[in-house]
């Protein structure tokens, strides 16, 4: 974090960006003319029907695409300029991610898919990453389902686990996209109150969904039609 006269910069800066794909009826433009600025420990729901280029916006803020103008920042990191060969180590390190359909290895069990992200990015010291998963199970309150394989476990409790996984390596930016899209209502309340929280912890949280019922727990919300923000 940026301080100079006592002004803080933003952790998220878009500026201008736009993302435009080419196929075989022409051009298509996902995101037009977009500026945003977000907070650290923000919790900022983007809300939009399908299309409306709310998946485009997760993937340009995670440098999985590219925009087509404009500049995306992360911190200290131009993501729109790092080089291809930087930019996994990049997001490994700064960026966790959580799906909807969870997306945990069937053959690992809970407690080993959250480690996977510390062995890919060497992020923890060997033989500190069993513990610090067992500590962010035991903060997602499904330590006790740490040995057993995705298969058994209800949608809430692998989406818990997924989210640990999320936080492995300490991210700046949790990005969430529609992570209760697969849950039922209570399990899905129980979810966005999660993020919330890990927020007013300081974690910063940015997540799509076409839920409006997820406003109530955002600290910024945002609209995006049509590829544009529109409130």
């Amino acid at each position: 974090m940026n301080e100079s006269n006592g002004v803080t910069s933003p952790l998220i800066s878009l500026r201008e960006v736009g993302k435009t794909y080419l196929s075989a009826g022409g051009e298509f433009t996902a995101l037009a003319n977009v500026n945003l600025t977000v907070a650290r420990g923000g919790f900022v729901v983007i809300l939009g029907e399908s299309g409306s280029g709310k998946s485009t916006f997760l993937n340009l803020l995670s440098g999985v695409d590219r925009p087509t103008t404009g500049e995306v920042h992360v911190g200290a990191t131009a993501v729109h300029a790092l080089p291809e060969r930087e930019i996994s180590a990049w997001r490994g390190r700064a960026v966790g991610i959580v799906f909807q359909f969870f997306q945990l290895l069937p053959t690992l069990t809970a407690i080993e898919n959250v480690m996977l992200p510390m062995d890919f990015c060497d992020r923890w010291p060997a033989t500190e990453r069993r513990k610090r998963a067992l500590a962010l199970l035991e903060r997602l309150g499904v330590a006790d389902q740490a040995e057993k394989l995705p298969s058994t476990l209800s949608g809430g409790q692998q989406q818990r686990v997924a989210i640990a996984r999320a936080l492995a390596n300490a991210p700046d930016v949790l990005l969430a996209d529609e992570p209760t899209g697969n849950l039922d209502s209570r399990t899905s309340a129980a979810i966005l109150e999660l993020f919330a929280e890990l927020a007013r912890e300081g974690q910063t949280v940015v997540m799509v969904t076409h839920a409006e019922g997820a406003r109530k727990y955002a600290t910024q919300i945002v609209t995006l039609a049509d590829g544009r923000v529109v409130a």
